[in-house]
């Protein structure tokens, strides 16, 4: 399905920079262009994911397991389990997580036409229209379609993305889980004073397909989506406000302003700014969904723990400054890279016909 430009050219403009291609033919070049939105979140992903992933890791450990502190974490990790360990299990979620950004921005650019025809159609305003257009600054009809796409899309993908990240949840934490948890779910990390438990030789991650074949032993296949609810609430509100966060700041920081809504400047300032946003508001979700998935990987055959989701207490927000932090760095990256690939995607010059023959 082919794609509005989302203003990445003023009309009329003239384009000296278009690429020739030698070795991709029109065809090529035409399907380059209808996916573009694939193919510049695909790369965007595998570049960001590489990069942040032990801020991930780190993150996941201090939910799960009390920590004293940031440092404290990283210290323990590289102790126990050396520079690997801040990378364990990045390969899988490196597929997954580009796979799943990918579907993410591709459900969320066809939801945000589908919502602007929409509102179009009852106000005869487009929303798409006003955010691109020189010097106009968010508006509440730009903001609902934002919103309302950034929502549809985090329903439909909490189908594929949960199994995904129960294993990779496995991955960072197991060899924490083979050392012992106690009944608060704490877990003791003083360096100088080692637990029996923790004495016990390392555990070895089973693997992300290791993993799943575990839990489906134990709960079946429905096991592969323990903390779905969770997960449902946490990727629908989160996804609207970091869709709703990144379009509005994107707006409000260039082209409400007279510049190109995809200046670099702006594009890596709105992306780390809804970063920082839409993981402030449903970090506790977050937290409570790991603290079950933990739970329902060490539980075995019994029933496993269902913690409430507890905003503005002090153990939901463990390790929200690394999340912040994290997702800051991910989104400046994922962003910029996002949009320099649609860019060089969009002038790719299609040959004349007689070039061709």
């Amino acid at each position: 399905m082919p794609e509005p430009s989302d203003g990445v050219s003023a009309p009329g403009s003239t384009q000296p920079q278009t690429l020739r291609h030698p070795l991709l033919d029109n065809n090529a070049k035409r399907w380059m262009k209808s996916y573009r939105t694939e193919i510049s979140a695909s790369s965007a992903s595998l570049c960001s994911t590489l990069a942040a992933y032990p801020l991930d890791s780190v993150k996941t450990r201090m939910q799960a397991y009390k920590y004293p502190s940031f440092l404290d974490c990283v210290r323990h990790t590289y102790k126990e389990e050396g520079v690997h360990g801040f990378w364990r299990g990045s390969l899988a979620p490196l597929a997954s997580i580009t796979l799943v950004r990918t579907v993410s921005f591709s459900l969320y650019q066809r939801s945000k036409y589908y919502y602007d025809s929409m509102i179009t159609s009852a106000t005869g305003k487009s929303p798409l229209e006003h955010a691109n257009t020189p010097n106009a600054w968010p508006s509440l009809l730009t903001v609902s379609c934002f919103g309302a796409a950034g929502a549809t899309s985090g329903v439909l993908l909490t189908a594929i993305s949960c199994p995904f990240e129960l294993t990779k949840l496995n991955a960072q934490i197991a060899v924490l889980m083979g050392r012992g948890v106690n009944k608060h779910g704490s877990f003791d990390v003083d360096m100088g004073h080692r637990t029996e438990a923790q004495k016990q030789p390392k555990q070895k991650s089973l693997g992300t397909w290791g993993t799943a074949r575990t839990i489906i032993k134990h709960r079946g296949i429905l096991g592969l989506y323990s903390g779905f609810h969770l997960h449902l609430l946490r990727d629908t509100i989160g996804t609207a406000i970091y869709f709703m966060t990144y379009e509005s700041s994107k707006q409000m920081l260039a082209n409400a302003r007279g510049q190109s809504p995809t200046s670099p400047g702006a594009v890596a300032m709105a992306g780390g700014l809804c970063g920082l946003v839409s993981w402030a508001c449903i970090y506790p979700i977050d937290s409570a969904k790991s603290i079950y998935q933990r739970n329902v990987l060490t539980a075995g055959y019994e029933k496993a723990n269902n913690p409430p989701v507890q905003f503005f207490k002090r153990r939901m927000y463990r390790g929200l400054g690394v999340s912040m932090s994290r997702s800051c760095v991910i989104n400046m990256i994922f962003f910029s890279v996002f949009e320099m690939m649609k860019k060089k995607v969009n002038k790719l010059e299609l040959d004349d016909e007689d070039d061709d023959a």
